[in-house]
């Protein structure tokens, strides 16, 4: 008995340890913050790295046309050579000199070098790729501050998510309230069988909608976790609930000039613009003179030690004459700047069209916040007044299962009203322009 006694205990005890070693190595869930989930994936996404990579190329460019516009160029040059030479075949014949002479030997050490004095063709393609290098960075910002906005929505969406399961539980408990009390009622001989059945019902469909809304859930983290550049099996949770936060309507008139400035999508058309007139620039400058200045300097000599210094420092100015190629150019350069002219008033129009649109937004869902608000109010009301009812007796619970169902309707309706206001305020961050910077006053963290 006391052996038996010992093993319980140490089994006992084995138990407990292994619960509590399983339990330490479950790695607690990353609560995530809006914030939190913004920086990292303009850390890890690839749209932004992509566009990184494109700034970088074009830091490259400007540098090699600064290189052949305005730098000098520098070489070194040397050789040794052992040769002989047939003079008959450059023309070279005397009475007693032999065809073929050598073989001599001659070493040359020589510094070239040459700079480009005037050259305006190369200088305005410099200033292009200066202004390719601003369009760049302008596209770099707009890649970011759409994933500001994408991120937002895939937050936003976990939080609308995360508020239906807790809906569809709370629904889940007072479906199994109401079904014990329906069985406590049925045995006392004040409710029906069917009152039971009702119940029953009632709580397997709400634990039928409880599962899809956990599954929801899960399936939105999923999809934040992989652009945050987060392994999927990362445990997540959010750190903010969804919740309605009211934001000052401003006015319109005031945005969009402001908005335009601040639009990185706008500047870097307005920056390839500026690099298309440089390039029309350089393409007339084809007919310009170019100045330049070159020369070397080094030792020549039939041996090492005859060697002799001997150089040249000489200017060189280029024409061009005939170029039947820079008409064609000067076209293709036309109609570039006609095209994006085009897409700059269409994006003017489409940013004055999507701030209207998110202060529209913004506006009818403040106020159907406040009427899904009060619907629930009600709602809940309702199902208080009906469960009164049946638990006195006065009625059956088919006005607590309407009820119920009311309710849940008024919660997904609070649920989407709540969530497209948010989605509006991310719209309106997008619009102005800066939400990377602006995500404290339009996305609602401080």
């Amino acid at each position: 008995m006391k052996r038996n006694f010992r093993i319980l205990v140490i089994l006992s005890v084995a138990s407990l340890i292994y619960g509590t070693i399983s339990t330490a190595q479950e790695p607690a869930p990353y609560r995530l913050t809006l914030r939190d989930a913004i920086q990292k994936a303009l850390q890890a996404n690839l749209n932004v790295l992509v566009a990184n990579t494109r700034v970088e190329e074009a830091e490259g460019t400007r540098t090699r046309r600064l290189s052949a516009a305005l730098l000098p160029r520098v070489r070194v040059q040397s050789y040794a050579n052992f040769q002989n030479r047939n003079l008959n075949a450059f023309g070279i014949t005397f009475p007693g000199v032999p065809e073929v002479i050598g073989p001599f030997s001659n070493y040359d050490f020589r510094l070239y070098a040459d700079q480009n004095i005037v050259d305006l063709q190369s200088y305005r393609g410099l200033k292009a790729s200066e202004r390719a290098l601003d369009a760049g960075k302008m596209d770099y910002q707009d890649a970011r501050d759409l994933i500001v906005r994408a991120v937002a929505s895939l937050y936003l969406n976990a939080q609308s998510a995360a508020a239906r399961v807790d809906a569809a539980q709370s629904r889940v408990t007072a479906s199994d309230v109401l079904y014990k009390l329906a069985k406590d009622q049925h045995d006392a001989g004040t409710a029906t069988g069917v009152d039971v059945l009702r119940s029953q019902v009632q709580l397997a469909n709400n634990k039928q909608a409880l599962l899809v809304a956990q599954n929801q859930y899960k399936q939105s983290l999923l999809a934040l976790a992989r652009n945050l550049g987060m392994r999927p099996s990362t445990p997540l949770e959010l750190a903010e609930p969804l919740q309605y936060q009211p934001l000052t309507q401003p006015r319109a008139e005031s945005l969009v000039p402001s908005a335009v400035l601040a639009r990185p999508d706008y500047l870097s058309l307005a920056s390839q613009r500026q690099g298309l007139v440089e390039q029309q620039h350089a393409s007339r400058a084809r007919s310009y003179p170019k100045v330049s200045i070159n020369g070397n300097y080094g030792g020549l000599g039939r041996s090492i030690g005859g060697v002799q210094g001997t150089g040249i420092i000489q200017g060189q100015i280029d024409f061009t004459v005939f170029d039947r190629d820079r008409s064609g150019e000067a076209q293709e350069l036309a109609s570039r700047v006609k095209r994006i002219d085009d897409q700059i008033a269409d994006l003017r129009r489409g940013i004055e069209e999507e701030i209207h649109e998110a202060l529209l937004n913004l506006e009818s869902t403040a106020e159907q916040v406040a009427v899904a608000k009060e619907g629930q109010d009600l709602a809940q009301r309702e199902l208080e007044l009906a469960q009164d009812r049946f638990q006195s007796g006065t009625t059956n619970n088919v006005e607590v299962v309407t009820a119920q169902d009311e309710l849940a309707r008024a919660q997904e309706n609070y649920i989407l009203a709540v969530s497209s206001h948010a989605d509006a305020r991310f719209a309106l961050a997008r619009a102005l322009g800066d939400t990377e910077k602006n995500i404290g006053q339009y996305l609602g963290n401080p």
